[in-house]
């Protein structure tokens, strides 16, 4: 699995080839994710798609700015590939596009009944401040509203907080690895490993690391009508 160079965020299509073997395949995709993808064609720069995206919804920087909250300035940087965005920033954008991150990243809608996706073929992001990682384990089916990730987050680091969506969202999460902070609003939950926790976003939220040990942990989102 590649995944982006940590100074360039980038978005991997599926099939790249997987780099390296281990007995605990988050392992091995962490690794990955330190290492240069040696095939520019596997790869989606952000910037692009942010742009196409945006032109197709007809709407103009300032028009963008306003839906996302993501000024004007950083949006351009972005489009223009100057400024790596962080994990909240992108999911701003993706919101203020009508779109979920894993849109964002190219995830395309798979309507047959039964679906594999392998290791090599998961769209991946990892935010080059912070380190944290996002899976996309599960095929895009848009009608179904369900999506199943794998998150990553180094030690002492934090997703930053995130935004609420429009209309009803739920998080499921189990933790595989390490210990989780979830904060929602002034509330803190701490999970370990082996425990499973649920919320609707009805707020701003982030998690967290607070750890010298990094944290994986698998997240369910469930998008109601």
């Amino acid at each position: 699995m590649r995944l982006n160079r940590p100074e360039s965020p980038r978005f991997d299509r599926p099939g790249a080839a997987s780099g390296s073997a281990s007995d605990r395949p988050d392992e091995a995709l962490s690794a990955d994710a330190r290492r240069a993808d040696d095939k520019p064609g596997a790869v989606l720069e952000l910037g692009p798609r942010v742009r196409r995206l945006r032109k197709a919804a007809a709407l103009t920087l300032d028009g963008l700015a306003e839906r996302s909250g993501v000024s004007r300035a950083m949006l351009s940087k972005v489009e223009r590939g100057e400024k790596n965005p962080t994990l909240a920033v992108v999911t701003r954008i993706a919101r203020g596009l009508g779109t979920s991150l894993s849109g964002l990243m190219g995830a395309e809608s798979d309507a047959a009944p039964v679906a594999t996706r392998r290791v090599d073929q998961r769209l991946s992001f990892r935010d080059s401040e912070t380190g944290f990682e996002r899976h996309v384990l599960s095929p895009a089916h848009a009608e179904s509203g369900v999506e199943l990730l794998l998150h990553v987050i180094p030690p002492g680091m934090s997703s930053g907080w995130l935004p609420t969506y429009e209309g009803s969202v739920e998080k499921h999460l189990i933790i595989q690895e390490g210990r989780l902070s979830v904060e929602i609003g002034a509330m803190v939950h701490r999970l370990a490993a082996g425990d499973s926790f649920y919320f609707q976003i009805r707020e701003p939220y982030r998690f967290v690391n607070e750890t010298d040990e990094r944290c994986s942990y698998y997240c369910v989102i469930v998008r109601r009508p």
